[in-house]
């Protein structure tokens, strides 16, 4: 299995720590943190494969997404800056966000080949949409694309 993400995580954090990057040295801790805990886990511990440390690194930007809306509505700016700036530095690991227009031509590419009439095979359309996504977008935002064409 190649883990050259997990490499490059590794070798930034080194240079973060040598610039001494506060922001960048601790995020980069932290998402190793997380790979490490998911590589322990479950019955016998294993090395992650590129794509399940993408995954981790996505799963982590989404937790600081939802702590800087959270900090933001309570009204603690400087908490919810802070995570949008660790957001921001996950950001750099992760692929390209689809734009809703290319989001909109796969969705509607998906629903053609599927076959897909109605919102009774949303299920079917939204296993084929997350598949052809492959992380460029977020769940919530490929639902609602493909919510709006079958409905």
């Amino acid at each position: 299995m190649s883990d050259a993400l997990k490499s490059r995580l590794r070798a930034d954090l080194t240079t973060a720590m040598k610039a001494r990057d506060e922001l960048r040295t601790a995020t980069l801790r932290m998402v190793l943190a997380a790979i490490s805990a998911e590589e322990v886990a479950g019955k016998e511990a294993r090395e992650l494969s590129d794509d399940e440390v993408q995954a981790v690194v996505r799963r982590e930007a989404k937790k600081r997404r939802e702590a800087a809306e959270a900090f933001g509505g309570a009204g603690r700016t400087q908490q919810a800056e802070r995570e949008r700036a660790e957001e921001g530095v996950l950001a750099d690991y992760l692929p390209a966000q689809l734009e809703d227009a290319d989001l909109a031509a796969l969705v509607a590419d998906v629903i053609t080949t599927t076959g897909a009439s109605g919102m009774k095979d949303m299920g079917r359309v939204m296993g084929a949409a997350t598949a052809a996504v492959a992380g460029r977008a977020e769940g919530s935002r490929v639902a609602a694309e493909v919510r709006r064409q079958l409905g």
